[in-house]
């Protein structure tokens, strides 16, 4: 079948990536979140964590259907200002060391205060510093204030998030926090397309945005604990290593090759009967896919398995992603839009599948 490439809205994509949100200060990403939601779903919800709750009514209400798509990104949080206006930190999240040199960030303090990741100079280490890989301890943030003026801005415990606008180049999207900003995008996507299209969800449908994800799915475990799901649907970017000097199998996922449908991660490993359901609404549909094994990492998708009584059914539709937890990641716009067709085709299709064992 002739499928027409769904737009993407590089502008609203731009506006939720640069948002700001580490775990444990997700507010501002929440309230883009909550005020994107207005006129999509029939209710909407805060729980106690943060995490936003979209219901969108069914054709059914037999059973309930779950997505989730985490909006907290990894950044750091402020531990000591020295009286020379520098800043140390801790992360929150995973890190490569090596990808912060020279790095701008934004401390997120009483206002706003912008600084640069900055390291010992190459042109006065020692020979045998030169060799080794650089640590976090490694690293200072220069503000370019003096510990006093900063001091009034900036205090300990204060979060702190790269600084990275949105670029366009060639058919890619290249940002901060597209993991896992681009599935927040997906999530929102679908919605809005359920309501253009007035397709009503197979089952009562619960998007929802977490919290905390990168510090161990707390979010989602908390959320998943409270709708207790029959299906989950994980939303996550996942590892796209299709560059010079990569091997077939350590590739994962490849960009412009179409939505990832999840077999397995460290985390999970996905029902077998949500990966045929997946692949045959994808087939249907005639929406793009790849299959999708990540040897290392997880994501919400286990907490929406896990955290039912008995278990849910679950599996995840991933965003293929060049260069994750590093300052810049990269997707493929027209992988973005065949996960929100594939998200919305399996919320709306779910009740037409097999589900026996």
């Amino acid at each position: 079948m002739v499928r027409v490439e769904m737009k993407i809205d590089v502008k609203l994509l731009s506006r939720i990536c640069e948002a700001p949100g580490a775990p444990g200060s997700e507010k501002s990403i929440r309230d883009l979140v909550v005020a994107e939601l207005k006129g999509l779903a029939d209710k909407v919800e805060i729980d106690n964590m943060g995490n936003v709750i979209a219901l969108k009514k069914g054709r059914s209400s037999a059973k309930k259907t779950m997505a989730a798509a985490h909006m907290d990104e990894i950044g750091f949080i402020v531990t000591h200002i020295t009286d020379e206006g520098f800043v140390r930190f801790n992360p929150v999240g995973g890190f490569d060391p090596k990808t912060l040199t020279s790095q701008r960030v934004i401390i997120h303090g009483r206002k706003d205060v912008p600084g640069v990741m900055g390291s010992k100079p190459i042109h006065i280490m020692q020979p045998d510093e030169r060799n080794k890989a650089m640590k976090l301890t490694d690293y200072f943030i220069d503000t370019g204030m003096s510990g006093d003026s900063l001091r009034k801005l900036v205090k300990v415990g204060d979060f702190i998030t790269r600084h990275s606008p949105l670029m366009e180049f060639g058919n890619c999207v290249n940002a901060k926090s597209l993991d896992n900003r681009a599935s927040v995008y997906v999530l929102l996507e679908c919605l809005r397309v359920l309501k253009k299209s007035r397709r009503k969800p197979a089952y009562d449908f619960h998007a929802a945005f977490t919290v905390q994800e990168e510090v161990g799915l707390r979010g989602a475990n908390a959320a998943t604990l409270g709708i207790q799901p029959d299906f989950g649907i994980g939303l996550d970017t996942t590892i796209a290593y299709d560059v010079p000097g990569s091997s077939p199998q350590e590739r994962c996922t490849r960009l412009g090759h179409g939505a990832a449908i999840k077999l397995m991660d460290s985390s999970v490993i996905c029902d077998y009967r949500m990966i045929d359901f997946m692949k045959a609404t994808a087939k249907k549909a005639g929406i793009k896919w790849q299959p999708e094994i990540l040897s290392a990492g997880g994501t919400d998708t286990a907490s929406l398995q896990r955290m039912v009584g008995g278990g849910s059914i679950s599996g995840a539709i991933s965003v293929p992603t060049r260069h994750i937890h590093q300052t810049i990641e990269t997707c493929d716009k027209s992988d973005l839009g065949a996960c929100v067709d594939l998200l919305a085709a399996c919320v709306c299709g779910i009740d037409k599948h097999d589900w026996k064992h």
